[in-house]
């Protein structure tokens, strides 16, 4: 059985590391210490509601579309059926991070993120 912190965690570190941004990067937009951080990608730490937002915030990735992708990992770590087939994917709007050179996501049903 998947543990949902460590799915959101693995979520939301592929999006970091997509963007090409560092763990202090993103701590220091989301007003989070780096450890907390990195102990929220490890799948350590649970993150509050609150604070899921803030790093998402940071990210410029909509709450909703990591819950999507972590709710379709967790589907199918318990082998249900995910309503999305996997050829689509959620695109995430990069809108209010183009002066910081963040370029736009694409985090498919499993969780992956990749450039758009």
């Amino acid at each position: 059985m998947p543990l949902l912190r460590r799915e959101i965690g693995d979520v939301l570190r592929s999006a970091r590391q997509q963007q090409g941004r560092t763990l202090r990067e993103v701590s220091g937009a989301a007003r989070v210490s780096l450890g907390y951080l990195s102990e929220v990608e490890r799948g350590q730490k649970e993150a509050s509601s609150e604070l899921l937002s803030s790093i998402c915030d940071a990210l410029a990735v909509p709450m909703s579309t990591v819950l999507r992708a972590v709710s379709d990992r967790v589907a199918a770590a318990e082998g249900l059926p995910v309503p999305v087939p996997a050829t689509v994917a959620a695109t995430v709007p990069a809108a209010g991070v183009g002066d910081l050179g963040i370029p736009p996501v694409v985090i498919t049903r499993d969780g992956l993120v990749s450039a758009a």
